[in-house]
C-alpha cells in the first residue's frame, strides 16, 4: 500500500525505546513516519526506569517471543551502540546461589539458556565466584559474559536522531484520542496537542504504547471475537550505593515471581545500584514509597543474603519504574504480546502488550518483527 491517500505513511503511537526502534526501522525503510508521543520528552516511562541491561536471552522459555528477541537484540544492539558511539560496556554477570537450595534453580536457568542457544554460560564454584567477585558470597553461580550495560537514553536518542535524519519526526504532548479505519482501509487518528484536536490518516499504525497501552489498547480497531490483553501494573523502586563499591560485574539473586530478585547493577560512570523489587498497584504513580523504613530494610536483608558487607546506612532512595505486565498477581508470567493481523483480524496494525524486561535489550529485534507482521494478511 503506498501512501498517496493518507497524510502519512506510518504512525507509532509511543515514543519509548520500542516506539522509536520500530520508527527507525520504518524511516530507514523509506517509509515516511511520525511517532506520536504523550509526554514532553521520549522514554519517560519504562524506556528510562529499567536496570540499563542487556540481557543474554537465559531466563525464558525456549522459542518464546522474549527469548527469540532477546537473544537477537542483544547482537544488533551492541553492534548498533558501537556503530552510533552510543555508550555501552559488555561487564558480563553473575547469577549466585546462596544456599543449597538455590543451587538446583540455577540449572534449571542453564538448561534455559543452552536451550536458547546462549553458549557461553559458565557454572562457577565458590572459588571462582571469590576470583571474579571477592565480596560475593555464594555457593553456587552462573557466569554470563556476553550481559552488559548501556545508556538507555543515549540508545533512544540515537533512534530518533535515525528517525529524523530519514525525514520522519516525534510529535510530543500529543496524546490519542480516538482510532478508526476509513475509506480505503486508512487509519485515522484523532489526537490532542496544545489545546487542539487533530486528525492525521495513515496507511500502518504500531501501536507500542507501553504503560499507555492501558488506555490506547481499547481504542484500536477491532474485528471479530478479538479481545485486547488487559495490564496490570508492578511497581520496582531502586536504591543507589552512597559511595563507591568494588564490583566489576552484575549479580543478580535466583529469580523471584514477579521479577529477577533484588539484583546490583553498575551504570555507566560505575556507580552501583540495586531492584528493583515487585509491588503490585493499580495505577500508575512513579512516586518512591519509603515511608515505614520497611522497603529499605527488606532491600538490605536482600542484599547481604549475596553481599554480607553491605554497610550499614549505606543506601539511598533511587527511582522508580513499572512493568506493563498482562498477567496477575500469583500468575506465572507471560510472553510478549505482540499482536498482528493474523491475530486481531486487522491489516498494517501492530499492537505490542506486556513490552517489560527484556524489552529494552529486545528492542531491535522486536522493531524489525513488528515490521514483518504488518505485511501479514
Amino acid at each position: 500500500m503506498t501512501n498517496r491517500s493518507a497524510d502519512i505513511q506510518t504512525v507509532i503511537i509511543g515514543g519509548g525505546v520500542i516506539g522509536l526502534a520500530i520508527a527507525a526501522e520504518c524511516a530507514n525503510a523509506g517509509q515516511e513516519t511520525y511517532v506520536l508521543e504523550r509526554h514532553d520528552a521520549i522514554g519517560q516511562e519504562v524506556s528510562s526506569r529499567s536496570s540499563e541491561v542487556i540481557h543474554a536471552g537465559v531466563y525464558y522459555p525456549r522459542q518464546s517471543l522474549k527469548a527469540r528477541m532477546c537473544v537477537e537484540g542483544k547482537h544488533l544492539l551492541y553492534d548498533y551502540a558501537r556503530r552510533r558511539s552510543v555508550p555501552v560496556r559488555q561487564l558480563g554477570k553473575l547469577v549466585v546461589a546462596t544456599s543449597a537450595a538455590e543451587a538446583g534453580a540455577l540449572d534449571a536457568i542453564a538448561a534455559k539458556a543452552k536451550a536458547n542457544g546462549v553458549d557461553d554460560i559458565r557454572v562457577l564454584e565458590k572459588d571462582d565466584i571469590h576470583a571474579l567477585e571477592p565480596d560475593v558470597a555464594a555457593v553456587k553461580a552462573l557466569f554470563s559474559p556476553s550481559t552488559g550495560i548501556i545508556d538507555s537514553h543515549g540508545l533512544m536518542c540515537a533512534l530518533e536522531n535515525d528517525l529524523i535524519e530519514c525525514g520522519g519526526s516525534v510529535a510530543l504532548e500529543t496524546n490519542v484520542s480516538k482510532v478508526s479505519r476509513g475509506p480505503n482501509d486508512l487509519f485515522e487518528i484523532e489526537m490532542t496537542s496544545g489545546g487542539e484536536t487533530t486528525k492525521v490518516t495513515a496507511c500502518n499504525l504500531y501501536a507500542a504504547a507501553g504503560l499507555g497501552m492501558a488506555d490506547i489498547g481499547p481504542l484500536l480497531p477491532r474485528v471479530g471475537p478479538y479481545v485486547p490483553p488487559t495490564l496490570h501494573f508492578a511497581k520496582g523502586h531502586y536504591f543507589a550505593l552512597r559511595g563507591t563499591a568494588r564490583f566489576e560485574h552484575l549479580v543478580y539473586p535466583v529469580p523471584v515471581e514477579g521479577g529477577l530478585g533484588t539484583h546490583l547493577t553498575l551504570d555507566m560512570q560505575g556507580g552501583v545500584r540495586f531492584g528493583p523489587d515487585v509491588q503490585w498497584v493499580d495505577r500508575i504513580d512513579h512516586a518512591f514509597d519509603e515511608r515505614t523504613g520497611l522497603r529499605l530494610a527488606e532491600f538490605e536483608r536482600s542484599i547481604r543474603r549475596y553481599w554480607p558487607g553491605l554497610p550499614d546506612n549505606a543506601l539511598t532512595p533511587g527511582y522508580v519504574g513499572i512493568r506493563p505486565k498482562i498477567s496477575r498477581q500469583g500468575e506465572p508470567a507471560q510472553d510478549f504480546a505482540i499482536h498482528g493481523p493474523r491475530t486481531h483480524g486487522i491489516p498494517h496494525l501492530v499492537a505490542l502488550y506486556g513490552i517489560e524486561s527484556p524489552g529494552l535489550t529486545s528492542s531491535l529485534a522486536i522493531a524489525r518483527h513488528c515490521v514483518a507482521l504488518s505485511r501479514e494478511h
